[in-house]
Parts: structure tokens; C-alpha cells; sequence
């Protein structure tokens, strides 16, 4: 990488990637851990600069809450106050709404607490010194050792010298590769992935590990190792035993959120269908009063589910079905049964099956995201097939990220 010292800059916003932009006479450049209003001397790399010296600091800026920031490129925001960062992080959703046209009630940023993502996914790399454990170095490759981390739950934090040990018995050589930790009812739920084939001495050790440390289980690229617990979550009052690298909502309280919203704009509708449906997060809550069709492409995830509506009474029925809605979303004429339809597609969005809704006469539809330019999108074809934005919820699952979840409802009109 080449780059070049320059002059004082003076950075005027914060963007979507939550880098600090300046503007300049050949374009905007990118500037990471800054704030708006902020005078810096930079050396910069075409449209990205990095800070030498912070010459003015803004009067929004705050002690980060991890020693670790700035070299770990987990977190993006940690030095801005709570205000005008919930106020930047609505706004990501205000504008892509109105980036397509959509003028709606777009509620305040419901805020989550520090130390509650139960899942952590760490880059780690076998070396003499032992195993470096933690996080890539923003836009870089490197694994930054961490000790502390401000975002992740304590029960998996307090784990970080076992995991360690967990990596130096998997690890494929001094080759990187990815070790994910998941907070479970039943214990830690470890993944490992990139370990290349294990050996049987490999097994053994590993097993015999896991038992000694107390973990829940071990997989590797979704080949369960050892499982001394399964481990389980609860959704509503369902337990369901959650296959190896199942979707989850990275904290139980922005799940709480979204699911309180879902279930209040569904209201007393008698059938609905749960589009995306993952393991149940929001189907086997919306069981509690309605019946349910849920529907999912993830084989194990849909079988989970099954598994924990099979060993709970006193749910209305719930139906699964595996269907790729990507390639072959719900049809008009399929929809005909349901009252209600609620929708939580990965990132892409569920562009194809808006379509098909936007045709429908469902009555309430419930789109939730964890990208509001997808969401945006997906909105746009509904209210051009006749639906009405009643609101929009923004949520800050990723705390002190540039990522935002996002809940909306819909009417027929």
C-alpha cells in the first residue's frame, strides 16, 4: 500500500461504513475512528486515509469502552457519545427509505446494552507463542490477541484461554482459520472452521478436551466431534435444540425487541406464515396465539424446530416446509390462507418473494432486516402492490457498528 502525507483535513460526517468523510477537491476520502467536525493530519491510500495526528477533537467524542479499539476492527464507533451515534444509526434507515421513496414513521433507535452478543466468531492462527485469539485488524488480514471484548457476552469472554487451548489442538498448522462461540442454556456451543481434515488423534484430543472444560459441543465445518449437552434455546416456551452454525439474532434482547413488535402488528390474525423462518424465532412465539406455516431451505434448522414444537402442549399448529424462496417464493394462490405474513431474509433481502406478496391479499405483512437497503427495496415493490408503511423500527443489534436491524410493518389498503 502507498501512500501520501497531506494537510489538515476536517471531517463533516460520519458514513455508512461509520468512517469518518472528508471532502476534498478530487472527492471524499474515508477516515476511520473520526468524528464530524474533527481536524486530523492524514496519510492517505486513493479514497482512505488513516489518522497521524488529531488536531481538533469533537465535543461527541468519548473514551472507548475495549482497550482494544481501534486495532480491532470489530467495532467501528466505540469513541462517538450514545446521542448523536443512535441519531447517525436511525438515520442509515431514514435514508434508504427515502432513497425509495418511502415516507414513513420511522421510530427512535431501540438501543442494546454492551456484553450481550452471544455469538463471537474469532479469527485464530497457531503460533510458537501459542494461539492468537480474537479479531482481524480493520481491513487487514491480521489477528489482533484480544483479552476483553466490550460487545460479546461475559460467559464467553471468561472462556477465552480454554477456547486457546480448544485452537491449539484443531489448528491446520500456523494456517488461520475461524473458531465461533455461541452462548447456550446448555453451555458454550463451539464451531470451528478452515481446519482442513482432522486426524483421529485430533478427535480424541479434542473430546476429551471438550468434557474436561465443560463445553456443550464441538463441530467442525458442521460435522458435530463431540456434543456432551445439546445445546439448547429457548423461543417462547419452545426448547430447541440448535444444529451446528444455525442462524441466530446475535442478542436475546434485540430478539425480545423484534419479536414484540411482530407479535403486536399481527395482532388476532388466525394463520400466518413465517417466511425465513430459521429455527423459530418468531414462529414458535407466534404459535403461543396463532397457527403457523414456516418455511425454511436450512434442512436442520427446519428439523429443530419440528423437534421442539413435537415436546411443548397448549401451541396451535405449526406446519414446515424446506423451500428455497429465493427460487421459488410463495405464490399468490399460496398465500390465500394466510391473514398474516412475516418475512426475515438474510442480507440480500427477499426481492423475488416481495414480488409475489405485493400480488397477494394478505392482509399484515412484517418485514424484518438486517439491511435497510435491501429492506428499502423490498418495501418499495410491496407499497407499489398496493401496501401501506405504517412504521418502521430501527434496532441496534450490532452495537457501535455501521449495521442495523430494522422491523416494519404493513397494512393492505
Amino acid at each position: 500500500m502507498t501512500t501520501q502525507a497531506m494537510g489538515q483535513i476536517t471531517i463533516r460526517s460520519i458514513g455508512a461504513g461509520g468512517d469518518g468523510v472528508a471532502n476534498l477537491p478530487d472527492g471524499q476520502i474515508y477516515v476511520p475512528f473520526t468524528l464530524p467536525g474533527e481536524v486530523a493530519n492524514v496519510a492517505r491510500d486513493k479514497n482512505r486515509a488513516t489518522v497521524m495526528a488529531l488536531l481538533e477533537t469533537s465535543p461527541e467524542r468519548q473514551a472507548p469502552a475495549c482497550q482494544h479499539f481501534e486495532d480491532c476492527g470489530g467495532c467501528a464507533l466505540q469513541h462517538w457519545q450514545d446521542e448523536p451515534y443512535r441519531l447517525w444509526k436511525r438515520e442509515l434507515v431514514v435514508s434508504a427509505l427515502k432513497g425509495r421513496g418511502i415516507d414513513t414513521e420511522v421510530a427512535p433507535l431501540v438501543a442494546c446494552q454492551p456484553r450481550t452478543r452471544r455469538r463471537a466468531v474469532f479469527a485464530a492462527r497457531k503460533t510458537e507463542k501459542g494461539v492468537l485469539l480474537g479479531f482481524n485488524r480493520h481491513l487487514s488480514h491480521e489477528i489482533i490477541d484480544i483479552v476483553e471484548c466490550a460487545v460479546t457476552v461475559p460467559e464467553i469472554i471468561a472462556r477465552l484461554d480454554d477456547l486457546r487451548e480448544v485452537g491449539a489442538l484443531i489448528a491446520p498448522g500456523s494456517k488461520p482459520f475461524k473458531l465461533a462461540a455461541t452462548q447456550t442454556e446448555s453451555g458454550l456451543d463451539l464451531a470451528a472452521s478452515g481446519c482442513g481434515k482432522l486426524s483421529d488423534e485430533q478427535r480424541r484430543a479434542l473430546t476429551a478436551l471438550v468434557m474436561k472444560k465443560g463445553f456443550a459441543r464441538l463441530s467442525h465445518e458442521g460435522e458435530i466431534i463431540v456434543e456432551p449437552k445439546k445445546p439448547l434455546i429457548h423461543f417462547g416456551k419452545v426448547p430447541v435444540p440448535v444444529p451446528p452454525g444455525c442462524f441466530l439474532q446475535a442478542t436475546a434482547d434485540a430478539e425480545e425487541a423484534m419479536v414484540s413488535l411482530v407479535l403486536s402488528h399481527l395482532g388476532k390474525a388466525k394463520r400466518v406464515a413465517d417466511l425465513f423462518c430459521g429455527v423459530g424465532t418468531f414462529a414458535l412465539r407466534i404459535a403461543e396465539k396463532s397457527a403457523v406455516h414456516a418455511v425454511e431451505n436450512d434442512a436442520l434448522a427446519l428439523a429443530a424446530l419440528d423437534r421442539g414444537v413435537r415436546h411443548v402442549q397448549g401451541l396451535k399448529p405449526v406446519s414446515v416446509e424446506r423451500r428455497d424462496l429465493f427460487r421459488r417464493p410463495l405464490m399468490p394462490k399460496e398465500l390465500l390462507p394466510y391473514n398474516a405474513v412475516v418475512f426475515d431474509p438474510p442480507r440480500a433481502g427477499a426481492e423475488e418473494q416481495a414480488l409475489e406478496l405485493a400480488k397477494s391479499k394478505v392482509e399484515k405483512v412484517v418485514a424484518v432486516s438486517c439491511n435497510p437497503v435491501t429492506l428499502a427495496r423490498d418495501l418499495a415493490i410491496l407499497v407499489k402492490g398496493g401496501y401501506r408503511v405504517t412504521r418502521v423500527t430501527p434496532i441496534d443489534q450490532f452495537l457501535w457498528s455501521p449495521h442495523v436491524e430494522a422491523v416494519a410493518t404493513l397494512v393492505k389498503k
